[in-house]
């Protein structure tokens, strides 16, 4: 329905077919969700946890909605198992406050939440493989973060440099694990660290693969 709707729109605005954004705007009345579709289906906008949760968040994360949903759905998807749940580059909280949130409506039985940043910037960058810079994002600090996200027991900040931040967690099992370091070695350190410990069925998300200022991540 979606992409013969788009053809519809397409021919539309090329006054190829006489009354055809008449018989669009008609179609779309019968369409569920029709207020979703600009000209796709957007879930992150309709009402409910997801909306409420973003908005809260979205003055202090770089994430998109369309992001942040994707996040947010693989997040619950992963909720399932018996693991813990991992991100690792915190900045200013945004994206860990999001998948709090998601704990305070599923079953949390002994799961945590580790946090893993330096809170302070960037570290040292391979100029070779990056166009970040040492300092860069330093506008944080853990004790910002935690005020956002929350000072429980069972949500864990780890600050400092991986993998040195991830030493006696060796026999951590994870369910989920969101990666937003956006430089090549600090990937590099998450994979070797996170996908060894990783359930089966469980998730490792990238953030930066497919961001054009982050080619050391996705090397």
């Amino acid at each position: 329905m979606s992409y013969a709707i788009d053809k519809l729109r397409v021919a539309a605005r090329e006054h190829l077919i006489p009354g055809v954004l008449f018989r669009v705007r008609a179609a779309l009345r019968h369409v569920p969700d029709a207020n979703l579709y600009s000209p796709h289906l957007q879930p992150w906008r309709a009402p409910g946890p997801f909306r409420t949760a973003y908005k809260e968040i979205r003055a202090r994360s770089l994430v998109a909605p369309e992001q942040a949903w994707i996040l947010y759905s693989l997040a619950r998807q992963a909720a399932v198992l018996p693991g813990d749940f991992l991100e690792a580059g915190v900045y200013r909280g945004g994206t860990a406050r999001l998948v709090r949130t998601l704990f305070d409506t599923v079953p949390r039985p002994g799961r945590k939440l580790h946090l893993f940043d330096t809170f302070a910037g960037m570290p040292a960058t391979d100029p070779t493989r990056d166009f970040h810079r040492k300092d860069d994002f330093a506008d944080t600090s853990v004790e910002a973060v935690s005020s956002f996200v929350g000072k429980e027991d069972w949500i864990q900040y780890h600050a400092g440099l991986i993998p040195e931040t991830f030493k006696g967690l060796e026999s951590m099992r994870i369910a989920f694990a969101h990666v937003d370091v956006d430089i090549h070695r600090s990937s590099l350190d998450c994979c070797e660290c996170i996908y060894p410990r990783l359930l089966q069925g469980g998730i490792m998300l990238f953030d930066d693969y497919g961001v054009a200022s982050c080619p050391g991540a996705r090397a």
